[in-house]
C-alpha cells in the first residue's frame, strides 16, 4: 500500500532528526490521541525504531504501527528524568497500548523527619502520610534499591536512626532502654537509650541533610581511590562491593522535585478516609453512610482548549479506573466555552457523564461535587433537571473562601479549614483539577505544544 509505505518514511524521517538526547516520546492516532507513551536514552534511535520494515514490537504493540499518525517528544536532562516523566503522563492519558506503570506504583522518597526530638530517616512511597508533616522530603527517586543501598552506606558516616520508635528528649526511662544492633556496630548513635544528647544527635542529622542537598564528589573520590587500590591488591570482591556502593551514591542524583509534581497523588498530605466521611456525612445531614462521591471540574488549557474532569472516590479513596476526561464540544472558536464562563461546560459533562447512569446502565454516586461557587452548582442542576432520574446530592465547592453550597440552603456553609470533611472535600476536587490539568503542565514545562 503506497500510503501506508509513505506514511511509515515520513515518520521514520521525522525521528531521524530527533535531537540526540534522553526523553520521552508520544505516539499519536487520529485527532491527536496519544496512544502510546515511551521513554528513550537516545530519542532519534528509539523512536526511528517503530517504523523500520523490520520492526517488531510484539503481539500487543505491532497492531498499533497501522493506526499512529504522528509523535511528539519531551526532551530531558537524563534518563531518571525521562523515567519520571513517563510514569507521570502514563498515569495521567492512560494510553491505550500501555501495561506498564498503570498500576498505580509510585516511586520512593527520603523523608527526614525534622520535628522529632531525634528525627529518623526513612524510604517510602506515602511522602504524604501525617507522620511525616514537617519533615524533609527528597525525591522522587528512580530505583528504590539504590535508594536503600545509599542510606544503609550513609548509616555508617552520619549514625542516624531509621527505627520508627517515639523517641523523647524528656523521656527518662530511655536510660533503661537497651538498644538495637545497629548501636554496637556504630551504625546508630543509640538516642533511644539516651546514648547522644539531642543537640549532638542533630548535628549529624544536620550535615546528612546538607550532604543530600550538595556534591558528593569528595566522598565519591575517596571511594574510587579504594576501589583502585583494592583492585590493584587483587582484592576483587571488596572492589566490587565499593563500586556497587559508588553507584548507589552516583544515584541518589537521579531524583526529581516535590515542587515539580511528579507524583502529586501521594505527596500532599493525606485526610483519614473515614473520619473525613463521617465529618462530611454530619455536615450534609445525611442519613445513610456515604460511600461514593465525584466530583467534576473544568479546565482551560494550553491553546485554550477546554476539558472537564470526573474524579472518582470510595470510601475517601481514590478509585483511578472510573477517573474520565471530556474533552468540551459547547466552545466558541476561540477555544473556550460558550458564553465566557464554565457554565456549558459543566452543563456538558453532566450531561454527559449521568445520562447512561439515569438509564440504569452505571450507578450514581452518593455524592457529587462540582467545583465552583453557587453559579456552577445551578449550572449542574439546570443539566440534571434535563435527566430522567435525579442524583441524591449535589453540592459544590468554592475556591478561596472554601465554601460548600448545597441545593437545600440559601447560605452556603463555612467551615473551619481543619474540618476533616472539608479537607475531604479539598483533596477529592484538588485531584480533579490535577487529572484534567496535569499533562498540559510537564508539556509548559517542558516548552512543548502538543500537536
Amino acid at each position: 500500500m503506497p500510503d501506508e509505505s509513505d506514511r511509515l518514511k515520513r515518520l521514520g524521517e521525522k525521528a531521524r532528526q530527533l535531537p540526540k538526547v534522553p526523553g520521552v516520546y508520544l505516539m499519536k492516532g487520529e485527532r491527536g490521541v496519544v496512544l502510546y507513551v515511551g521513554k528513550a536514552s537516545c530519542l532519534p534511535d528509539r523512536v526511528s525504531s517503530y517504523f523500520v520494515p523490520s520492526a517488531d514490537l510484539g503481539p500487543k504493540k505491532q497492531s498499533m504501527l497501522g493506526v499512529v499518525q504522528d509523535f511528539d517528544v519531551i526532551e530531558c536532562e537524563g534518563e531518571w528524568e525521562a523515567l519520571l516523566t513517563e510514569n507521570r503522563l502514563i498515569k495521567d492519558l492512560h494510553p491505550r497500548y500501555n501495561e506498564r506503570l498503570t498500576d498505580g506504583k509510585s516511586f520512593p522518597y527520603l523523608v527526614i523527619t525534622m520535628r522529632d526530638d531525634f528525627p529518623g530517616v526513612f524510604v517510602t512511597r506515602e511522602p504524604g502520610h501525617p507522620d511525616f508533616r514537617g519533615a524533609r522530603i527528597f525525591g522522587p527517586f528512580t530505583s528504590v534499591y539504590a535508594l536503600r543501598e545509599s542510606v544503609q552506606l550513609l548509616q555508617r558516616v552520619f549514625r542516624f536512626r531509621t527505627c520508627h520508635l517515639d523517641i523523647r528528649a524528656d523521656d527518662e526511662s530511655r536510660r533503661y532502654f537497651r538498644p538495637c544492633l545497629l548501636y554496637p556496630i556504630k551504625q546508630c548513635t543509640g538516642p533511644c537509650a539516651d546514648k547522644v544528647s539531642p543537640a549532638d544527635y542533630r548535628v549529624d542529622v544536620d550535615r546528612f541533610t546538607r550532604f543530600l542537598g550538595s556534591k558528593r564528589s569528595v566522598m565519591l573520590r575517596e571511594m574510587r581511590g579504594e576501589m583502585t587500590e583494592a583492585s590493584d591488591r587483587q582484592e576483587y570482591e571488596k572492589a566490587a562491593v565499593l563500586r556497587d556502593q559508588i553507584k548507589a551514591l552516583e544515584m541518589l542524583d537521579e531524583r526529581g522535585r516535590r515542587s515539580d509534581g511528579w507524583q502529586p497523588e501521594i505527596e500532599s498530605f493525606h485526610v483519614d478516609p473515614v473520619k473525613g466521611m463521617e465529618s462530611l456525612r454530619r455536615t450534609l445531614k445525611v442519613d445513610e453512610q456515604l460511600r461514593c462521591v465525584e466530583c467534576i471540574d473544568i479546565a482551560h488549557l494550553q491553546g485554550g482548549e477546554t476539558v472537564g474532569s470526573k474524579v472518582c472516590f470510595v470510601d475517601g479513596r481514590p478509585l483511578k479506573n472510573e477517573y474520565r476526561r471530556y474533552r468540551i464540544r459547547a466552545v466558541t472558536p476561540g477555544g473556550h466555552a460558550t458564553g465566557g464562563d464554565d457554565y456549558a461546560a459543566i452543563r456538558e459533562v453532566v450531561s454527559r457523564r449521568y445520562r447512561e447512569a439515569g438509564q440504569g446502565q452505571e450507578l450514581y454516586p452518593d455524592l457529587i461535587i462540582i467545583d465552583g461557587g453557587l453559579g456552577q452548582l445551578h449550572a449542574a442542576r439546570e443539566a440534571f433537571d434535563q435527566l430522567d432520574v435525579q442524583p441524591p446530592l449535589v453540592i459544590s465547592l468554592a475556591k478561596k473562601e472554601e465554601l460548600i453550597y448545597t441545593q437545600a440552603r440559601s447560605e452556603p456553609i463555612r467551615l473551619s479549614r481543619q474540618n476533616q470533611g472539608l479537607r475531604l472535600c479539598q483533596a477529592i476536587r484538588d485531584e480533579a483539577h490535577r487529572f484534567a490539568q496535569h499533562y498540559h503542565h510537564i508539556l509548559r514545562r517542558k516548552k512543548q505544544v502538543g500537536k
